[in-house]
């Protein structure tokens, strides 16, 4: 039986149906051709990975099929998508695409074909991760980048060094003057993905659909007004010495200041045989979604020179390398319904309920859309076949909708006039709309926010009667609670007098709960649990709090500029609540402020790096003494660390407990240092008590 290398359902050409007739083989030529234009433009995605992929190997069983039907410019032997009429600059060598596999049983048949064709074993194998960006040839002369080409048709590139001179990992000047040409992949990271979707909506331009698209978009720009940030990842290099195997070379163009496979996340391996390459793709595959960028599959090529030499190359594909094709992370599905929610703080979003589609795993029956001019920008309506992406932890999105195949009878989304849960007017003067009744609005959620155990742990103050204090009009904001009495509850239909006592008692005993959990509670916008505690530590009183500037709340770690305006502003719209909290007593201090002295000299703290900076902590399973995550989490930033809640190659370390699940596995497969969570409590317990050295010691085993 056949080996799946990923989970998805990318189509061999070799298994693919032959189109029954000749129009319809021209028609999905036109298709194929269409989509690889908007993609290397960078426009939107005209159909999801998948589907195009399906496409191009039908129309390459047709022409095996039907040779007479084939077509003299067939995109099915094209490398690129071309180049704009009068900005052809020929490459230097051609510039080659690779042949895919999709299962063990391919590659298998693969490797054993390039043997039977060198005449002897391979001597080595290197294993990479594919990036999905858009490739290009970087020319240096004695040190100093000269030229950026893209790939193009493969012969001729389109000079694009104006932008790509920008992408991290592609320096200006390399650490020796040596003359040489880079070939790697511009792509951008997660991060860099979102940040260009700020700046482009910024500009009143629609969001890109899609990471790969927006990387070949942004480095084909000419007159845009803003530079999105692009990373680059070299995979080969020509003018090194010429005995040099693959690896080294990418380890020497690495000391050189070019970002390589070879520092990639995970590494480019050497293997010995199928089963280790098998290994290699399967840890690039299982590690995909932690990576903080897109992989659409692992590249396996020959390591030494005299084999590539020997097994040469097709006229559109070097024999001695394939590529392993992995699932796309964006899938075509229908988009069921649009909703509208309300969030605590009064923000209005759309959201789309959507026909069940498995991403890279997981199974997505809803999606953001994000706002509603981003909604009216992407064009999408109820009825519509819409791509979705979906990319490790982040919450799967709309990215567009496919036109031909919308329904004659969809109509676009109508946006509510006013507050679809109180009735109030919409402010619609910023991006994210807002009920004007704000925090009344939405004062349930509020409520319920407040209550919960990690913010005020008010026991006993469930969804029902919240609904009943809300409808009573007893209680509007949190303040309103310490207002409650025994009287007043007990009047109240299924409550009596010894429920309404149990309330009051549990309200009472939060005015004891430290300035961290009062601002947890209080739901301000960007300043989650963690941030809430950050805040509470660092100004130990909501009068500093208050009295901050947003230069003075940047101070604090996690908060940058966007962040700090937006808890300012909260904070002075919750300043009449907090004024009505601290008139009832509720305790406006972080009992343990004593702490950020020790916090001013990270060698008290065990989970801080040489720099001082802390460590990215993320702890996975139970812990001994702890009751939950969150306990969990309490102690890494009580140790001086950052939790965080996925691990990825930014991660310093993983404890694990029993019930850890994946994430052990994806530490190990990345190089993060991994700490049993036994060892983890000693090391609290080390740290609680004072022993510096035991905590050391422990850290250090």
């Amino acid at each position: 039986m056949t080996t799946a290398l990923s989970t998805g359902d990318p189509v061999d050409p070799a298994k693919a149906k032959p189109f029954p007739s000749a129009a319809r083989y021209e028609k999905a030529l036109a298709e194929i051709r269409a989509a690889a234009a908007a993609y290397y433009a960078g426009q939107d995605v005209l159909m999801d990975d998948d589907a195009y992929d399906a496409l191009l190997a039908r129309a390459i069983a047709t022409e095996a099929a039907h040779p007479a039907w084939k077509a003299a410019d067939t995109p099915t032997e094209a490398v690129g998508a071309g180049v704009a009429p009068g900005t052809e600059i020929p490459h230097s060598t051609p510039m080659l695409g690779l042949d895919n596999v999709f299962d063990t049983e391919s590659l298998r048949k693969w490797a054993a074909r390039l043997e039977r064709v060198l005449g002897h074993p391979v001597a080595a194998y290197t294993v990479e991760p594919k990036l999905d960006g858009l490739a290009v040839a970087a020319r240096y002369s004695r040190g100093r980048l000269k030229l950026v080409l893209t790939r193009g048709t493969g012969t001729m590139g389109e000079d694009v060094t104006t932008r790509a001179i920008l992408a991290k990992g592609l320096p200006a000047r390399l650490s020796a003057p040596r003359t040489i040409e880079v070939r790697g992949e511009v792509f951008m990271t997660d991060e860099d993905f979102a940040t260009a979707n700020e700046l482009r909506t910024g500009h009143g331009e629609p969001a890109f659909a899609h990471p790969r698209s927006a990387a070949a978009g942004t480095l084909r720009a000419i007159d845009r007004a803003y530079s999105a940030p692009l990373s680059f990842v070299a995979y080969s290099v020509q003018g090194m010495a010429d005995d040099e195997t693959h690896s080294e070379a990418m380890a020497q163009l690495e000391k050189l200041g070019v970002a390589t496979t070879a520092a990639a996340k995970p590494a480019l391996k050497v293997c010995r045989g199928p089963e280790e390459i098998e290994a290699a793709v399967a840890e690039i595959r299982d590690l995909r979604g932690a990576l903080g960028y897109g992989v659409d599959g692992a590249v396996i090529k020959a390591d030494h020179p005299e084999d590539r030499a020997a097994a040469g190359a097709s006229a559109k594909a070097p024999r001695w390398g394939v590529a392993v094709k992995f699932p796309a992370d964006t899938r075509s599905t229908r988009l069921l319904a649009i909703d509208v929610q309300v969030g605590r703080t009064g923000v209005i979003t759309p959201v789309a309920t959507l026909e069940p589609v498995f991403i890279d795993g997981v199974k997505v029956v809803s999606a953001t859309l994000h706002n509603f001019d981003d909604l009216e920008r992407r064009n999408v309506r109820v009825g519509d076949t819409v791509f979705v992406r979906r990319a490790g932890d982040v919450i799967p999105e709309i990215t567009g909708a496919k036109l031909d195949e919308r329904p004659k009878n969809a109509k676009p989304f109508t946006p509510p006039e006013v507050c679809p849960d109180c009735g109030s007017a919409i402010d619609r003067s910023q991006t994210r709309w807002r009920c004007t009744g704000g925090r009344v609005c939405g004062a349930r959620k509020i409520l319920a926010h407040y209550a919960t155990r990690e913010a005020m742990d008010i026991e006993g103050m469930g969804s029902k009667i919240i609904d009943l204090l809300v409808a009573e009009g007893l209680v509007a904001d949190p303040a309103d609670l310490y207002d409650l009495d025994v009287p007043r509850l007990a009047a109240l239909d299924g409550l009596g007098e010894i429920s309404g006592g149990k309330l009051v008692a549990a309200i009472e005993l939060t005015k004891r709960r430290p300035l961290s959990s009062l601002l947890t509670g209080l739901g301000i916008r960007m300043a989650g649990r963690a941030v809430s505690r950050r805040l509470a530590r660092h100004f130990g009183s909501m009068d500093a709090l208050l009295a901050a500037t947003p230069e003075q709340l940047q101070e604090v770690e996690g908060v940058g500029l966007e962040r700090a305006v937006t808890i300012a502003g909260e904070l002075a719209e919750l300043a009449p609540v907090i004024e009505k909290l601290v008139a009832r007593g509720v305790t406006m201090t972080e009992p343990d402020f004593a702490a950020p002295a020790a916090e001013a000299a990270p060698a008290g703290l065990p989970l801080r790096k040489a720099d001082g900076a802390p460590m990215r902590v993320v702890v996975t399973g139970a812990v001994p003494g702890l009751k939950n995550r969150d306990e969990g989490n309490l102690a890494v930033e009580r140790l001086g660390g950052t939790p965080s809640s996925s691990v990825s190659a930014k991660t310093d370390l993983v404890v694990v407990g029993d019930g850890s699940g994946s994430k052990a596995g994806k530490a190990e497969a990345l190089g993060v240092r991994i700490l049993p969570a036994e060892r983890f409590a000693d090391l609290l317990a080390a740290h609680d008590s004072g022993d510096a050295g035991r905590a050391a010691e422990i850290l250090a085993s």
